[in-house]
């Protein structure tokens, strides 16, 4: 089974550009779709109802979504497993630019919207470092000079990342990406994946429910305004 994650700010296009997926694969590799959202998301009925796939969805509720996302894959990956998936397509739930969900042996694919902001790609940096391909979409709605500005700061992040551009809707150029997902390996053991870039370095009191403001009210890894780096302060 191949192993597909997408990741992307919200509203980005990633549930686009998995329905061509969808629709390229449905016959031959049979996919399922897992989505990863926080407290509410509909793209698991909406493809099971036009595709007829076998679909999950997970709300992460208080806790991160990407740490969810996480935390489910293993058995994400044996559910689909045991219904006989050729693919499994992760979706995330695309609000957190610091952690990234890809994994050895998955086919780790970034959606960035065209009309972000050129500085967008630099504001989500490990999302774009760590993919293999990276998919800009709305294309159609910006000019040439500005498509180029656009690729030169994915290049800026990631050298050698590949890039197509599409719209989308009507899935112009996403042939590439299907070439590359063909030709990717399938998922060879579950025992040894391991997520590609590295997790935030730790917790603090913000993330365990703490309301109070201000550094001084917290501990674990803090940041005061005057300090250059994160500093830890024990209990």
């Amino acid at each position: 089974m191949k192993l597909i994650i997408v990741a992307g700010p919200p509203s980005c296009g990633k549930t686009a550009v998995i329905r061509h997926l969808i629709k390229k694969y449905l016959d031959t590799e049979k996919p399922a779709y897992l989505k990863i959202d926080v407290v509410k998301a509909t793209e698991d009925t909406e493809l099971n109802k036009e595709f007829g796939i076998p679909t999950r969805k997970v709300y992460s509720g208080d806790l991160c979504p990407d740490h969810a996302g996480i935390m489910v894959l293993k058995d994400a990956i044996s559910w689909a497993e045991e219904l006989n998936a050729g693919m499994l397509i992760v979706e995330s739930a695309g609000l957190c630019l610091r952690c990234t969900p890809y994994t050895s042996q998955s086919f780790g694919i970034a959606v960035i919207s065209a009309l972000s902001g050129s500085s967008s790609p630099l504001k989500m940096a490990p999302i774009i470092a760590h993919a293999d391909t990276v998919v800009v979409t709305k294309t159609e709605l910006v000019s040439q000079a500005e498509k180029e500005v656009f690729r030169q700061c994915i290049r800026n992040v990631a050298p050698s990342v590949d890039i197509i551009e599409t719209n989308a809707i009507q899935g112009t150029g996403l042939r590439y990406l299907m070439r590359a997902i063909t030709e990717h390996s399938e998922i060879e053991d579950l025992r040894d994946i391991t997520l590609r870039g590295t997790p935030p370095l730790g917790v603090c009191t913000i993330c365990i429910g703490k309301k109070e403001i201000g550094w001084q009210n917290h501990f674990g890894v803090i940041r005061p305004l005057d300090e250059a780096d994160n500093i830890f302060r024990g209990d």
